[in-house]
């Protein structure tokens, strides 16, 4: 088939997903448009890249950036800012639920002061400041489950044909090629085999959340055809992340699917605590077994990765060795910058990288001790947030379960906390938003699209409750 055919293809078959879509909904808002725009650019290319622009690293370019790109995401940042006013979104009482955040955001500013790089530290935060907007005009909707479902049901009908046509059809847009071995691997619409990895965990959980919480209206006609839609692309998704090679984001696919399931089982529904508990300690087995007992080569060799996990333990050790300031580090996103990154690229051995390849170790470069102190408060509250929704049950509940875990384990060989899509939606699972802001609707609402119920003002996020 004639790449262009091929292209023309893709298009209409996008259209009529969106068009035709037995999941749409004319009651959802056009502002979440806004959040998808936004997310679609985080988790694929910039605007300058889509038109034509190098994918490549040098060191000027992390620095300057590209004004077309500055003035998209800039553009989008204000329209979040806008529906969140239109909403009347209560910022005092989001402040007061989330402390842990608006410490480890208010500390990040804080660091453009000692950062060598402070117009860039800022411009950095101002962007990185839309993560948190755009997240909060998809949970301030008046029905924040369907919102989230809708969001990440047109990033998937956006970015997995896609990605499926450009590898098979636009080798020359999809295909890199590594500079060690010259292999050739496919990044689809991304810019990196590892954040095509990364697309396919994320867009590979919602349609798998999706189906199980559809599953128990399955013999419905309109549910029956949703879930054939999240099967089919499930599958799609899977045979994308297959040609990804991501072995981390496999992996984390198949964790984070598991608690899915865990989480709408009749038994843990009841007794929620036993997934409480079950969920941390598993983390916490796994660090206690990689560092405690050195076997992280051993655990990296059964899932079929060599003992270095592709030379990120030589990258470790020698950021450990580059002696950043270990209280307050080098400044919001502050140390891929300048003589850093030139002596990185010189000196490491492991090519041309600008980051750490771990969540934790890329937070203490920046923000030090302090900075990954902050953020670790941030993990315990979204958990404690998260573990609020399992009685009574929600079934946002269970993907921010899902995401939560997948991000920890995520986060050990990628950097994970560094503003990227899985942040994204580490901060939809994890964020708690103002009471007002869930309860506005009182009236007759939609439950997940089936049947109808009635809202209760003191029910928490996604929650769901008996049909009357």
């Amino acid at each position: 088939m004639p790449p262009s055919l091929a292209l023309l293809l893709w298009l209409i078959s996008l259209v009529a997903l969106l068009r035709y879509d037995p999941a749409r909904d004319s009651k959802i808002s056009m502002a979440l448009w806004v959040p998808v725009l936004f997310i679609f650019i985080t988790a694929s290319r910039n605007p300058s890249q889509w038109l034509g622009g190098q994918l490549g690293l040098s060191a000027q370019a992390l620095e300057d950036g590209n004004p077309l790109d500055r003035i998209i995401t800039f553009s989008l940042i204000l329209l979040a800012a806008g529906v969140l006013i239109s909403r009347s979104f209560k910022w005092s009482s989001f402040f007061q639920r989330n402390l842990a955040l608006v410490a480890y955001i208010s500390f990040a500013l804080m660091s453009v002061l000692w950062s060598d790089f402070p117009f860039i530290a800022i411009k950095r935060w101002i962007r990185d400041l839309g993560n948190y907007l755009v997240i909060l005009v998809v949970l301030s909707d008046p029905r924040p489950t369907e919102a989230v479902r809708m969001v990440l049901r047109r990033l998937g009908f956006l970015l997995v044909p896609l990605s499926i046509l450009l590898n098979k059809y636009y080798p020359l847009v999809s295909k890199q090629y590594d500079v060690w071995t010259g292999a050739d691997y496919y990044v689809g619409a991304t810019t990196s085999k590892n954040m095509l990895g990364v697309m396919c965990l994320v867009i590979g959980l919602s349609f798998f959340w999706d189906t199980v919480t559809r599953w128990p209206e399955r013999k419905q006609k309109r549910a029956k055809r949703i879930i054939l839609v999240d099967i089919a692309l499930f599958a799609m998704t899977a045979s994308l992340l297959r040609t990804a090679h991501s072995t981390t984001s496999t992996v984390c696919l198949i964790v984070g699917c598991l608690v899915i399931a865990a989480a709408h089982t009749k038994i843990v529904k009841r007794h929620p605590t036993f997934l409480k508990v079950l969920v941390p300690a598993t983390f916490c087995l796994y660090l206690i077994l990689s560092l405690g007992l050195n076997m992280n080569g051993a655990m990296a060799g059964a899932i079929g990765k060599d003992p270095t996990l592709t030379d990120r333990t030589k990258i470790w050790s020698f950021l450990l060795n580059m002696h950043t300031n270990p209280l307050i580090g080098t400044g919001y996103e502050s140390f891929w910058l300048g003589s850093r990154l030139e002596t990185f690229w010189e000196t490491s051995g492991v090519g041309h990288l600008n980051e750490a390849h771990n969540g934790y170790l890329e937070v203490y470069l920046n923000l030090g001790l302090a900075g990954l102190l902050l953020l670790m408060g941030f993990v315990i509250a979204s958990y404690r947030t998260i573990c609020k929704r399992l009685k009574p049950f929600s079934n946002l509940a269970s993907l921010g379960l899902a995401l939560w875990i997948t991000m920890l384990f995520y986060s050990v060989t990628e950097a994970g906390f560094r503003g990227g899509l899985m942040w994204l939606m580490f901060l939809l699972g994890g964020i708690a938003i103002p009471e007002r802001a869930v309860s506005r609707v009182r009236s007759i609402v939609t439950l997940d699209g089936v049947g109808t119920v009635e809202r209760v003002a003191s029910l928490p996020l996604g929650a769901t409750c008996q049909r009357r």
